[in-house]
């Protein structure tokens, strides 16, 4: 049974807009116009601009935007952040034990589900008052500051319950996972074929585009390799470098997709009938990612939040430190959870360099930990869904026990290792200027294959519905 604490939301729950699961067999294509539809209502708002604000460009948080699917002065300003943050406060509850949920019970998984709502509701609520009071837009009236935090609001809620339309059946996927791999496109095409430059640098357009007018002007290619401003300072483009580490990040990522390890199993209602267990490398695949910087992002929040209205001290201080003409993180753990940009950054201080790769793995490994019971990923829970769907190993006896036991020989140390692996690759391919981010790359990679995977699922399901059974459908 669900702990006291989950219980309090059941009555709040009642107030929370909700989408209502589907009552019949919602069809592959209609799947499919759901999710595009959601697709583009999320575009849409991408690029509306918050009224009494307008769209503006910014450098604070770039990399983080990038994977909550946000845009500087839109709709969706907040993005999903507010969404992680409160599936990330509430899985470090359940993992500690401070909350009791026994994720296998329905009920409790329910109750589950409605806190994440309320919570992700009162987080909307919560960063959108933090914007605005800490003077991300600037001094406003009480009615401009009004009008902004109803807007922040709403589009916090339709992104929830976008989310909620695509999980419970009416689309295919979950809708943070498409909005974060619509961001991740944006910014790597943007990085790319950039037209129009974002400051009057005309160095600073897209990669190909820049390179195209240093060839047109006879310049040597090798200029590209680390772009420059008049003074001989590293500027943030998409350079050279950037380039290859980007292809080389993308096959490092697919390869460590395909790496698995793969136990037999066989059908106990038919004889002879052979199937394998995958326990992937990633096996947790970018969730650690996502929630470490949902970390990172409200460190650097509540640091901007305190400092603006607390001052300087000691422990402010500790939290972080900012330079008064950029708003750049200068010290402080907000500068050590930042990414350096470029390499230029990493060899001229390889100590935040080195700190930020450090807290990265440290918490990618956390995360992939805990998720294990929480998602329904653990040992037992997945040994419990293979008897129940008639599996077996062969030379054992049909029973959970003795898969669990096999099980947690590789599982555990899998999803250690994963989170290990992903916390590199986050972090360190932002050292080399990747194009849309080193976690922008590995999340949309994850991503694309696990649509992959769903679409054939669904496909498979739609033109043989025996097979449906297998997939949980």
């Amino acid at each position: 049974m669900a702990g006291r604490f989950l219980t309090l939301f059941r009555p709040l729950s009642r107030f929370v807009p909700e989408v209502a699961p589907p009552k019949r067999r919602v069809g592959f294509n209609e799947k499919i116009f759901w999710t595009l539809m959601a697709l583009v209502l999320y575009l849409v708002m991408s690029q509306v601009p918050l009224y009494g604000v307008g769209l503006a460009g910014g450098m604070e948080l770039a990399a983080l935007r990038v994977i909550f699917a946000s845009n500087r002065g839109s709709l969706m300003e907040l993005g999903i952040g507010p969404i992680v943050t409160a599936g990330l406060i509430l899985q470090l509850l359940v993992g500690s034990g401070m909350i009791e949920c026994d994720m296998s019970n329905p009920e409790d998984r329910a109750m589950f589900t409605s806190a994440s709502k309320v919570f992700s509701l009162l987080f909307i609520g919560f960063q959108a008052s933090a914007y605005i009071v800490g003077g991300v837009y600037g001094a406003l009236t009480f009615n401009t500051a009004l009008i902004i935090f109803l807007q922040l609001l709403a589009a916090g809620m339709v992104v929830m319950l976008l989310d909620e339309m695509i999980q419970k059946g009416w689309g295919i996927g979950s809708g943070i996972s498409l909005f974060i791999m619509a961001g991740v496109a944006q910014s790597i095409l943007w990085d790319s074929f950039g037209l129009t430059p974002p400051m009057a640098d005309m160095k600073s357009y897209g990669f190909f585009v820049a390179l195209a007018q240093t060839i047109a002007r006879g310049e040597p290619i090798m200029s590209m390799v680390i772009r420059i401003d008049e003074k001989g300072e590293a500027l943030p483009y998409p350079t050279l470098l950037g380039f290859f580490a980007t292809v080389a990040v993308f096959l490092i990522v697919i390869y460590m997709e395909g790496v698995r390890v793969e136990l037999p199993l066989a059908y106990a209602g038919y004889r002879g009938f052979r199937s394998r267990y995958p326990i992937k490398l990633l096996y947790v695949s970018n969730l650690p990612v996502i929630f470490a910087s949902a970390l990172f992002a409200n460190v650097y929040l509540f640091s901007q939040v305190f400092q603006r209205f607390v001052g300087r001290g000691f422990w402010i201080d500790l939290l972080g430190r900012f330079d008064p003409s950029t708003g750049q993180p200068i010290g402080g753990l907000v500068y050590y959870v930042t990414a350096p940009r470029g390499i230029t950054e990493v060899m001229a201080d390889p100590v935040r360099a080195l700190g930020y790769v450090s807290l990265m793995v440290a918490f990618c490994m956390i995360f992939s930990y805990t998720w294990l019971e929480v998602g329904g990923l653990g040992p037992s829970t997945i040994a419990k869904q293979l008897v129940d769907s008639g599996m077996q190993i062969p030379g054992y006896r049909r029973s959970s026990k003795p898969i669990e036991v096999i099980l947690k020989r590789y599982i555990p140390v899998v999803a250690v290792l994963g989170g290990i692996i992903v916390g590199l690759i986050a972090s360190v391919a932002d050292f080399f200027g990747v194009f849309g981010t080193g976690m922008g790359i590995l999340l949309s990679i994850g991503i694309l294959y696990q649509y992959y995977e769903l679409l054939m699922r669904e496909r498979v399901a739609e033109m043989y519905p025996a097979f449906r059974r297998f997939f949980g459908g």
